[in-house]
């Protein structure tokens, strides 16, 4: 029998409805666009958000998307977790230093392969229980080796894109640590720390971190 369909999130962009165990991401039509190219808008932006997930989630823990069936429709599996960020600061610190090393590593690989995910915050970050029989369906490839019982999942790619720049890495750091001291503001430093030591396994990790240094002084120019 068919599950009734719930709302999980809206945002300007698109609605994410839950329904039978999947997640359906609905790209909303703009009013105030023609039709035409309104259509068009989200047919290459739904394209183009699928096939990031689709090569994301070969080489770190995403939710790998079905077959596209509507132009402005996502589906993939529901992912079975908590929220990171509704869960991290409850954990112990030693927990939570051992969660930021391995975003770090994750990071490290999407860069690797020159995707930026463009929105890394702690809301887009699930934390799941490696045995929970519930995510049965094929929702990517293992992160990584850690020998821990959880799997941390990247979700929602809607703003991401493919760059070999370092710069764009450097201000897809920056938006996490900017995320990490706003929402985890306690042990934010601490935190982006062992996020730094894990994202240390990219081969350009110098670069871009040194790079950070200067978007992080940019902003604070335009902020004075």
């Amino acid at each position: 029998m068919s599950e009734k369909t719930k709302i999980v999130a809206q945002g300007a962009e698109a609605i994410i409805e839950l329904k039978d165990n999947l997640i359906i991401k609905n790209r909303i039509p703009k009013s105030y666009r023609l039709k035409e190219l309104d259509e068009k808008i989200r047919k290459q932006r739904t394209k183009a958000e699928k096939k990031l997930l689709e090569k994301a989630c070969k080489i770190i823990n995403a939710p790998n998307p079905f077959p596209l069936e509507e132009f402005d429709k996502i589906k993939m599996p529901f992912i079975e977790g908590k929220k990171l960020a509704e869960i991290l600061d409850s954990l112990p610190l030693s927990k939570q230093k051992e969660i930021c090393r391995i975003i770090g590593k994750e990071i490290s690989k999407l860069h690797n392969e020159d995707i930026i995910h463009g929105d890394l915050t702690t809301s887009n970050m699930i934390l799941v229980d490696k045995k929970n029989p519930k995510n049965s369906f094929p929702l990517g490839q293992a992160g990584g080796k850690e020998n821990n019982n959880f799997k941390i999942f990247f979700i929602d790619f809607g703003l991401g894109y493919i760059s070999p720049k370092i710069e764009d890495k450097a201000v897809d750091l920056h938006l996490l640590k900017q995320a990490l001291e706003a929402k985890h503001f306690k042990n934010w430093e601490i935190l982006f720390n062992e996020i730094k030591k894990g994202y240390g396994d990219y081969k350009e990790s110098k670069k871009v971190l040194e790079r950070l240094i200067a978007v992080e002084r940019r902003g604070r120019y335009k902020g004075e």
